[in-house]
């Protein structure tokens, strides 16, 4: 078992991040590849959309609803 603990101000600062990237990015490819190149990855589960490291996938914080679109 793995401790993570949930720093806010991290989560902030990695969704601002993640965000912006999406808005720079041409279209999905270019963003999971920008994201790639920092060690962040989107994965998609039941509960939603979530920013995880690579390569453990750990979840870092949940995108908002149409993010990863």
């Amino acid at each position: 078992m793995v401790y993570v603990h949930s720093d806010p101000t991290v989560q902030a600062g990695v969704l601002d991040f993640v965000l912006r990237e999406r808005r720079r990015a041409a279209n999905l490819l270019d963003w999971q590849n920008a994201l790639k190149n920092h060690g962040y990855a989107v994965q998609h589960t039941d509960k939603g959309d979530y920013v995880t490291t690579l390569p453990h996938g750990v979840e870092i914080c949940r995108l908002p609803d149409g993010a990863a679109i």
